[in-house]
């Protein structure tokens, strides 16, 4: 709940600055970097944007009871990956079989 929060705060922020920022910068080269600075800013908003719904669902599964079981293989999760990554839904195996067939459909 504390990340979850944390997130949203960076992101209040992030949208305050953003805001803010409403400069009109005469120099192309200025205007340029500002407008590369605010894309990144918003691409890592948007991948925590993702986050905070894996967040959710976590607490979901923790609701249900389901929370350390891998969503595979029904084998409980190491609580070394758990601490590593809360919001891990897959075995380290499960996880490196799928990787692995992410790579070879990628691949072909």
């Amino acid at each position: 709940m504390a990340w979850k929060e944390d997130i949203l705060r960076e992101s209040r922020d992030t949208l305050a600055v953003l805001q803010s920022e409403n400069e009109n910068h005469p120099d192309l080269a200025d205007r340029a970097s500002s407008e590369t600075d605010r894309a990144i800013e918003l691409r890592a908003r948007d991948r925590q944007r993702k986050l905070i719904a894996k967040i959710d669902a976590a607490l979901g599964r923790i609701d249900e009871g389901t929370y350390g079981y891998c969503e595979e293989t029904g084998e409980p999760i190491s609580l070394k990956r758990l601490d590593a990554r809360p919001i891990a839904t897959l075995s380290v195996e499960a996880q490196e079989r799928h990787e692995r067939r992410e790579r070879v459909y990628r691949d072909t």
